[in-house]
């Protein structure tokens, strides 16, 4: 988030951000964008598993970072410097970073970037569990001289709650605001919004928290600005489903009271099922150079499958236009509170318009790109080799897929609700307990796998493997020729399909369809935040360093 907060789309000779004391600019919600010419920014502007952005602006440059829950590496950076197209730059929580052990959906939460003082400051989350009443969280700190690091060694800022930003006030004090979380059973979870000061100089808060706001439904989510003479604070409000949304309440003083806006949300898309984009909540706000504001948030767009909704792709990041209205409240510029998909901003370029459409990866390098793949909660280390078999990964075989542990695993985020994935896969398992293949995967509780595997009845054969919930189910075998063998899925919205065949030539589809609408954090009662990958994965459960070799990955995006 632009946490010089309102704060300051500028930087004075020594670096502090300071506060821009103005009135904001006065204009009807459907103020005309007039005869400028515009760029336009399409929505989702990160899409697939990509919650929870924090934005911020330094000087011509902006960045976003989004949770990355228990997939590793943690806190997803991203760049642009026109806000309509995004790169990944790579992430803060890398080398090093462990999070083994962490249940599904827990890990790295709602991360917040600021900068004040020529630092760049990261506050994250890590929720070590969540069971029941419970939840086991740490919150942390880490800075560093420019957004490519190095980033500091992490500073412990309590166990408080979670959702937690920094605010660097006009006076120079920095303050953290985040949920309070109440863990007895006769009280609400969430026990408000608070605020506390932390000391830079001692690495440390105060340890006395001021609750802020509090009401009856459940916020997190809170981002607090100094624009004009009003302490603005956003709030994600409704929990991060169907029903979510974002909320403002004000103050003349930090420490409140807070006054909530009497509109029902300044963005939401709970009362319009209809919208591309649901669940549209948890934002930030960063200020341009010209002065606009634009608003960061999470949103989906949901897939139907019986006319129900399942959000396989995950929570993605989008962009809106906002201003103040005549009463000083942040509204949408496009008027009313559902999120756009097309938001003009900005000078034309049409030559940024140029969505990425997947990516090959040939494993002809010495390491693993991170900025398109992932593993399960901490580096796949020496279970991944690239030089044993040049122009292949080698994969380790590594725990089953309930391990919390050591998988072996290398996973990419699925970006649209059409795609095409195909791996060339050299395997010759021996046992039941040897597999190797190509897999769509949710959590250890959500998966659906085209693996290679070994019986005596069948000898080496393919199937495809389902995990749902607590029940695993197989398919039938499919025999396969001898050699490497090409390995294919094709995503159509709720529905997955896999073929195999030999390497050189066309895979035969393998017989039936699934149901990729299970993956998603629509299905079942468990609760679940993150999104659906496809990627590769070898198993060992003997532990005898039986290996996979894998090359020539292929994904595409249809984009609708």
């Amino acid at each position: 988030m632009d946490r010089q907060r309102a704060a300051a789309p500028w930087r004075g000779s020594r670096g502090r951000s300071r506060t821009i004391r103005y009135r904001p600019t006065l204009r009807p919600p459907h103020h005309p964008l007039g005869s400028t010419p515009v760029g336009v920014i399409h929505n989702p502007v990160l899409r697939g598993f990509n919650p929870d952005p924090s934005i911020l602006r330094v000087g011509e440059d902006y960045y976003l970072a989004t949770s990355t829950f228990e997939f590793h590496p943690a806190v997803r950076l991203h760049h642009s410097t026109h806000l309509v197209q995004w790169e990944v730059i790579g992430h803060a929580l890398d080398d090093g970073f462990d999070l083994r052990g962490i249940p599904d959906s827990g890990g790295v939460w709602a991360p917040s970037l600021s900068y004040v003082d020529g630092q760049y400051w990261l506050a994250y989350s890590i929720v070590r569990s969540m069971d029941g009443d419970d939840k086991d969280i740490d919150n942390y700190l880490t800075t560093a001289p420019t957004i490519d690091g190095p980033w500091s060694a992490p500073i412990h800022l309590g166990s408080r709650g979670f959702d937690f930003s920094f605010f660097h006030d006009t006076d120079g004090t920095h303050w953290i605001v985040g949920v309070q979380w109440d863990q007895r059973p006769e009280h609400p979870s969430f026990g408000g919004l608070v605020v506390e000061q932390y000391l830079p100089d001692q690495q440390r808060t105060t340890g006395s928290a001021h609750l802020i706001y509090r009401e009856d439904g459940l916020v997190e989510g809170p981002n607090l600005y100094r624009i004009g003479e009003w302490y603005y604070l956003l709030i994600a409000a409704g929990g991060t489903g169907w029903n979510h949304s974002i909320t403002v309440a004000r103050s003349r003083t930090l420490l409140g009271p807070y006054l909530r806006d009497p509109e029902m949300a300044v963005l939401t898309t709970r009362d319009a099922p209809g919208e591309p984009l649901q669940k549209a909540g948890h934002g930030e706000l960063v200020q341009t150079p010209a002065g606009e504001w634009i608003l960061a948030h999470l949103a989906s767009r949901p897939t139907l499958q019986l006319g129900a909704r399942y959000s396989t792709l995950g929570r993605e990041t989008c962009l809106q236009k906002v201003i103040f209205d005549q009463d000083e409240w942040p509204r949408l510029a496009h008027g009313g509170h559902h999120a756009a998909i097309d938001v003009p901003v900005g000078p034309a370029n049409d030559a940024l318009d140029s969505p990425t459409d997947g990516f090959t990866d040939d494993f002809a390098s010495d390491s693993i790109d991170s900025r398109r793949w992932s593993t399960l909660r901490a580096p796949l280390g020496t279970a991944a080799d690239l030089r044993g078999r040049p122009g292949w990964l080698r994969l380790h075989g590594g725990h089953s897929p309930a391990s919390v542990y050591d998988q072996a695993m290398l996973l990419t985020r699925v970006e649209e609700h059409h795609t095409n994935v195909e791996v060339v896969v050299d395997a010759d398992p021996r046992s039941s307990r040897e597999s190797a293949g190509l897999i769509a995967w949710y959590d250890r509780n959500g998966w659906i796998w085209l693996q290679i595997t070994w019986d005596d009845e069948n000898g080496r054969h393919a199937r495809v493997v389902r995990r749902d919930g607590t029940i695993t189910t197989r398919s039938a075998p499919v025999s396969v020729p001898q050699g490497p063998l090409r390995l294919s899925a094709e995503l159509r919205g709720p529905v997955l399909t896999f073929a195999v065949g030999a390497a050189d030539g066309n895979p035969s589809p393998v017989p039936g369809t699934y149901p990729a609408w299970t993956l998603s954090d629509d299905h079942g009662p468990r609760l679940r935040f993150t999104g659906l990958f496809l990627g590769v994965r070898a198993d060992d459960l003997d532990g005898r360093r039986w290996t996979a070799d894998l090359t020539d990955f292929r994904i595409r995006f249809t984009r609708p």
